[in-house]
């Protein structure tokens, strides 16, 4: 019953600047670990960042410095700012979510081109 949504996506220039959103709905306390993973055309879907239910963050080592994850304890709403965007960042992004199950959204697509 619990749904995730994601919104902010779309298309930037080189070195410009998205954040994405994500909204999980149905939900009966906090979640101890919200995500976002990414998928390329042709590659396999990889971790972004996550954060966990006390508010530490994990980074892959290509967005580290650029990306900050955060989230809202209480409504179990993630984010993920992005700057300096690079080509290699386009990608359909993924908002995940653990409670006692694991739930996905359906991601959103980020394209980083001029």
């Amino acid at each position: 019953q619990v749904k995730l949504v994601e919104s902010g996506g779309g298309l930037v220039q080189p070195g410009g600047s998205l954040r994405l959103s994500c909204a999980a709905s149905g939900t009966i306390g906090s979640a101890y670990l919200l995500g976002w993973y990414r998928q390329a055309p042709g590659k396999q879907r990889e971790l972004v960042a996550t954060i966990t239910l006390g508010g530490n963050p994990n980074y892959a080592d290509s967005v580290k410095g650029r990306f900050t994850i955060s989230r809202d304890n209480t409504k179990n709403w993630v984010y993920l700012q992005m700057n300096t965007l690079k080509p290699e960042d386009t990608a359909v992004y993924y908002c995940r979510a653990k409670f006692g199950d694991d739930y996905w959204g359906q991601g959103i697509q980020v394209t980083v081109s001029s």
